[in-house]
Formats: structure tokens, C-alpha cells, sequence
């Protein structure tokens, strides 16, 4: 597979959910974001100005906030690997996905502004 220069970048997708390991953030929630960068090949909807040559990023902004509101996971690590495996499943264009998950209201002690897991997942060939 060649290096794949063409993106498109999602940044600052929120939704309340409840994922942590304590059972205080299952029933209350929080607010996650999710940052998702998709590579792909854009040289045929650039020529051709046609959506169907390129992924309706909506309706993946769609999923990622149904997967951060849905069903609870212990760890953000789960839950950006679940989301890369629903964008890399639902969309065939999309050769790779970065995807981003921040808990900025994560139960600890320290000062701090943002914590957050970045994966990186690749279609199989």
C-alpha cells in the first residue's frame, strides 16, 4: 500500500458519555471528545467534484457520537479502537484512521487540561 497524503480530519466531536473504570462515571458521565483523521485517496472527488468518490463525513461524526454515547467501556483505549474499527467497517474508501479520544474530566487528582488516547489502525490488504 502506498503512503496515503490525502486526508480528512474531524476535530472536536463531543457527546456526554459513560466510560471509566469507576462506577461513579457509568452513572453520571462525562464529556468525551473524539478527534478523527481518515486517509484516503481524495484524486477522483477532486476531479470529479462527486461526493460518491469520497466518504460523507457526516454520517461518520454520526457514528463516532453514537459509539462515545453508547454502550460503556472501562478504558478510552477500547473505546478509540472500537470507533477505528466502525470507521475502517463502514466506510471502504478510508485506507487508514487516526482517531483521538479525550476525556478532559477524567477523576484525577493532579491539575491538568486534557487527557487523551491517539490510535492509529490500517485497513487489512
Amino acid at each position: 500500500m502506498r503512503t496515503m497524503a490525502d486526508t480528512i480530519t474531524l476535530t472536536g466531536i463531543e457527546a456526554t458519555g459513560y466510560h471509566g473504570v469507576f462506577e461513579h462515571e457509568r452513572v453520571d458521565g462525562q464529556r468525551f471528545l473524539a478527534d478523527v483523521t481518515l486517509h484516503l485517496d481524495l484524486s477522483e472527488a477532486g476531479g470529479t467534484d462527486s461526493l460518491e468518490a469520497t466518504v460523507d463525513y457526516g454520517a461518520i461524526a454520526d457514528t463516532v457520537v453514537g459509539v462515545l454515547s453508547g454502550p460503556p467501556f472501562a478504558l478510552i483505549e477500547a473505546l478509540a479502537h472500537t470507533l477505528a474499527g466502525r470507521i475502517l467497517d463502514g466506510w471502504p474508501l478510508v485506507d487508514e484512521v487516526e482517531v483521538t479520544v479525550h476525556k478532559p474530566e477524567a477523576p484525577i487528582v493532579a491539575t491538568f487540561s486534557d487527557v487523551a488516547v491517539r490510535i492509529s489502525r490500517r485497513r487489512n490488504p
